[in-house]
């Protein structure tokens, strides 16, 4: 689904980049020095199989400030869960860090690259069990897409990351797990939307 979904996206971008100089002069969005964005994305996830079921959910809001015409720095946060039908429970909560650098911010249409440090804090809570924690640092860079509808809404995309992740529990004698991705493709696509003051 969201390879369709990535594909409308860019039939949709495709047949307006022709005309994004001609409406960004109209007044019909675009980015300056200065200007200060909130911007999120929402997810759902439902898993099935067989009897088995899971449910989840993740909040990302961020605020962004151009620094330049070209580079704004966002600072964002990260609020998740979910539950199996093992009445299983995991809650995640995070916050990161990053600039963004928009090639044409001025228009209505920019292809962007983003880089960020973050941190997540994840909880998992089995039915019956002792709870327990995971910290997780982290920093990626990822392509994206920004596209204004009006004068103040933008949808964004990314698409695939380079990434570095380092995840220890918190318990006694628990290890630090790296790991390294590099993963263009359609399989990590994020969705979001960019309210502009």
């Amino acid at each position: 689904m969201k390879k369709l979904f990535l594909f409308a996206a860019l039939a949709l971008f495709a047949l307006n980049v022709n005309a994004q100089e001609e409406k960004a002069t109209d007044g019909t969005g675009g980015f300056a020095k200065s200007d200060i964005y909130l911007s999120g994305t929402v997810g759902i996830n439902t898993w099935k199989q067989d009897d088995a079921k899971s449910n989840s959910y993740a909040f990302m809001p961020s605020v962004g400030y151009f620094l330049s015409d070209n580079i704004a720095l966002e600072l964002g946060l990260s609020v998740g869960g979910g539950e199996d039908t093992g009445e299983n429970k995991t809650n995640t909560f995070g916050a990161n860090l990053g600039a963004r650098y928009f090639f044409t911010p001025a228009n209505q249409f920019s292809f962007t690259v983003g880089a960020g440090f973050g941190y997540m804090s994840s909880k998992y809570e089995p039915n019956g069990g002792d709870e327990s924690k995971t910290n997780t640092f982290g920093f990626s860079v990822a392509p994206g897409l920004n596209y204004f509808v009006s004068n103040c809404f933008a949808l964004r995309a990314s698409i695939g990351a380079l990434s570095y992740t380092s995840e220890k529990g918190d318990w006694d004698g628990a290890e630090a797990a790296n790991s390294f991705g590099f993963n263009l493709d359609l399989s990590d696509i994020n969705f979001g939307v960019t309210y502009k003051f």
